[in-house]
């Protein structure tokens, strides 16, 4: 069990041949098409993509990029071995928050370190399987936002990185080249609610994680929420939440509307990139 990387030339080919154990396949640049003979299964291996191969397959590699190939693999067996019939063939964790980019080059590094032993490198495979077979891994790519809502949020999230604020539908619209209610048609459309609660939501959100980690004063929170009436901030965040900032505070959160309504992707989304409290 010695993983590796390898850099394999454009046409190269390797097989047919028959595995004897299992094998973790993965490929940093390039690409290579995988075959397993038996069944006629094709996989065109690229980054983000982890193959396993299990023993008894007959299988064929080709790399068919143009440039060279950097592909990555490592042998290991299972004592006794498991019915691995129903374990997939190919998990893609190109995007955070999957951990197996970062564990397949921790195993690379512990391979090319003269002090990590083997067990380290065993206990690591051994958890690069266990997600791989059983694990939730984030999609590839979320769902597609229509073009224009796309713009808008792409807008909001560009503001907010700046200042919370609040963002008219207006202001919206103009940026996304659309009228405000075909705005508010798209938003209903792919996220569940209108664009205006999905965006007050989401400045709800800031306010919550700043109520329950900063010392910030409820009128501090308001205004970096962009809330120039802490007043009015209050009535909104008891609308939505059930209860007073202060007491969300002192009850340790415990409720989300965000969850809730479906909406933390669209949260997530146009969440600042830094920080509004500057953490």
């Amino acid at each position: 069990m010695r993983p590796a990387l390898f850099t394999y030339p454009p046409g190269a080919t390797f097989g047919p041949r028959t595995l004897r154990d299992f094998e973790f396949v993965w490929v940093v640049r390039g690409r290579a098409e995988w075959q397993h003979l038996d069944l006629d299964e094709r996989v065109t291996l690229e980054p983000g993509v982890l193959l396993l191969a299990r023993p008894g397959m007959r299988d064929h590699l080709r790399w068919i990029a143009d440039e060279p190939t950097i592909h990555g693999y490592v042998h290991f067996d299972l004592t006794p071995r498991p019915d691995s019939d129903g374990w997939p063939s190919v998990r893609r964790h190109a995007i955070a928050p999957s951990p197996l980019p970062a564990l397949l080059d921790y195993l690379v590094w512990l391979a090319a370190t003269p002090g990590a032993t083997p067990d380290e490198v065993e206990r690591t495979v051994a958890t690069v399987l266990r997600i791989f077979v059983a694990g939730s891994l984030p999609d590839l790519a979320p769902p597609a936002e229509p073009e224009p809502l796309a713009t808008a949020l792409d807008h909001v999230r560009n503001e907010w990185s700046r200042r919370v604020r609040a963002i008219s539908l207006g202001e919206l619209a103009d940026v996304a080249g659309v009228s405000a209610e075909h705005l508010t048609r798209l938003c209903k459309r792919h996220a569940g609610v209108s664009l205006a609660t999905a965006l007050e939501l989401a400045r709800l959100d800031v306010a919550d994680e700043l109520l329950l980690r900063t010392n910030l004063t409820v009128t501090e929170i308001a205004r970096t929420c962009g809330y120039d009436d802490p007043l009015y901030f209050s009535r909104r965040f008891r609308h939505h939440y059930g209860h007073s900032p202060r007491a969300h505070r002192q009850r340790g959160g415990r409720t989300s509307p965000v969850d809730a309504a479906g909406l933390r992707t669209f949260a997530d989304r146009v969440r600042p990139v830094r920080h509004p409290a500057g953490r």
